[in-house]
Order: C-alpha cells, then structure tokens, then sequence
C-alpha cells in the first residue's frame, strides 16, 4: 500500500519543538513534541532537530521540512538570523545544516509568519488570498498575505505589524519605536492599562463586570486604530485575530469593528472580514508544513 506524500511541519519554541507530518491537503498523518534542548545553542536545537525528524519519520518518507523559528529568517528562507527566546542565536544557516544532516529540503520563516500561512491554509482564513493575521499575546507578532503567498519582504524582516507607531510619544518599545502597537494590545499593555491580566479581565466580564465591560470597548477601539493604518495600506479581504488575547474577542469586536468602519473609507474596507484564529497552538507547525510544500512547488518537485 503506498503512503500519501508527506512534509514536516516544526514550530521551534524556546521551550518545545513541536512537529508534525502533514499531506497536501493538510491532513496530520503524525505529531510529535519534544523539549527544547538546554542550552539552546544552534548546535544543540540541530541535533535535537534531526533526532525528531527521525522519529518522526524513520523512514526518511516526508519530501521536505519547514521550520518557524522565534525571530526574522532571511528572505529566502535558509537562515535564521536571530532567534528569541534560544541561546546565541545569530545569522544561523539552519535550512543548510539541516538539509546536509536529512538530504531533503528544508525553509524557515518566522514563527509568525508559520502562524499566518497556517490559518489561511487550514484555519479561519481559508478561502482567502489578501489576509491580515495580528497575534495578541506576550507581544504582537504578525503576518501578511498577499495573493495566497507570505510576504516578507526584501529581506525576510517585513510585517513586524506589532511595532507600527499608534502614539509618538507613548511607551517606549523593545524594538527602539515608541508608542508602538504592541504597547497598547499586548498582555503587557492590558496588565498596564487596566490592572489586571486579560485572562482576569475576561473572567470579569464573562460575569457582567461593567468596569470589565468597558475595559474590553476600549482595547477594541485601540487596536482598531492600528488596524486602520494597515488596512489603508493593504485592503485584506480578512484580518484573523489570534494569541491568548483573542478569546476575549465577544467583548472587543463591536468596538473595534464599529471604530475600524469609523476610521476606515467604505472604499479601503470593502467586503472585510474580522475572523478569529482557529487553530490556536498548532498553527505554527501547520504553517510550517503549507512552507514545506511551497518550497517543494518553487522546486518543480510537485
């Protein structure tokens, strides 16, 4: 009986290594999670890596691997050029390292980017070839695609959609901006500007805490703010809300919605859809996976 062709999907995480084998039409044939190798030198992470693949695949059976690493890789998707959250992680030829070690080919993106392909892919934007995806967690990460294909620009490091000015003179940013989005949408922002952490204030206004209530209308009118501008720039089809933050969604997508239409001209916005993620933590690795094939497409190898 034959196999149906297959690719290897990772999200690499500071913590864990989560992998899975994928056909092209985007079903899980097999997964598997590993801890993250302490220290989490580039040595280390790529005999881990391989030793996962192998169990993953002992049979060498899958036609290529994508990897989402935490940080830019460059833009054709062969170095990861710094990673966050492992250790001495600079301009780190990852894709040649690996594809030496398991004589396919291997792609990086940031894990970001891994997240948005993944939801356009088999998530909440299906369908779609124009999408926005903003990840509201720790920080705010992003992708951006356009004609079904991420974009990364120039040199792999575009659609940082976090770091977008929202205040020139608000709170200063780990990236050097101010007032950046991230400084009013992360958990961080939340944590500053209401009190509590949005897990909290979810609960509370899951309660009917008028106070709770509000606090979400406001973060919704906040993070419309920065929507408008990419909007403006880029006209998506759809915006695809993830990270932890998001599923407090019933309480802020009035607001936001109600303040994007307000800020936005009908012409720039027409036919937008506001979506929720939908496939939480495996996104990375699934968007990792729709990388690999796309790789393997460009190759002529499909």
């Amino acid at each position: 009986m034959t196999h149906p062709a297959t690719v290897i999907g990772v999200d690499l995480g500071g913590t864990a290594m989560k992998l899975g084998r994928y056909t092209i039409d985007g079903l899980c044939q097999q997964e598997l999670t590993v801890p993250t190798p302490t220290p989490s030198t580039p040595s280390n992470v790529r005999v881990a890596l391989v030793e996962a693949i192998r169990r993953l695949d002992p049979e060498a059976e899958a036609m290529a691997i994508g990897i989402g690493t935490p940080g830019p890789a460059d833009a054709a998707g062969r170095v990861a050029r710094v990673a966050i959250n492992l250790d001495g992680w600079v301009e780190v030829p990852l894709a040649d390292w690996l594809e030496a070690d398991l004589q396919r080919p291997v792609i990086l993106a940031n894990d970001a980017n891994c997240a948005g392909l993944g939801e356009v892919w088999l998530g909440a934007g299906q369908g779609y070839r124009d999408a926005i995806v903003l990840t509201l967690g720790t920080g705010v990460g992003g992708a951006i695609i356009l004609n079904g294909e991420l974009f990364v620009g120039r040199t792999g490091t575009a659609a940082e959609l976090g770091l977008i000015t929202l205040d020139p003179a608000g709170p200063p940013c780990n990236s050097g901006n101010q007032g950046s989005l991230e400084q009013y949408a992360s958990i961080g922002a939340v944590q500053r500007r209401f009190g509590c952490d949005p897990k909290d204030l979810g609960d509370r206004a899951v309660q009917g805490d008028p106070e709770a209530i509000a606090a979400w209308q406001e973060y919704g009118k906040i993070l419309a703010a920065g929507l408008a501008s990419l909007v403006y720039v880029l006209t998506p089809e759809v915006i695809i809300l993830g990270g932890g933050i998001s599923g407090s969604a019933t309480f802020f997508l009035p607001a936001l919605t109600e303040e994007l239409n307000r800020r936005v001209l009908p012409t720039s916005r027409e036919g937008l859809k506001i979506q929720i993620a939908a496939l939480g933590n495996e996104a990375g690795r699934v968007g990792a996976a729709r990388l690999a094939w796309t790789k393997l497409e460009a190759l002529g190898q499909i």
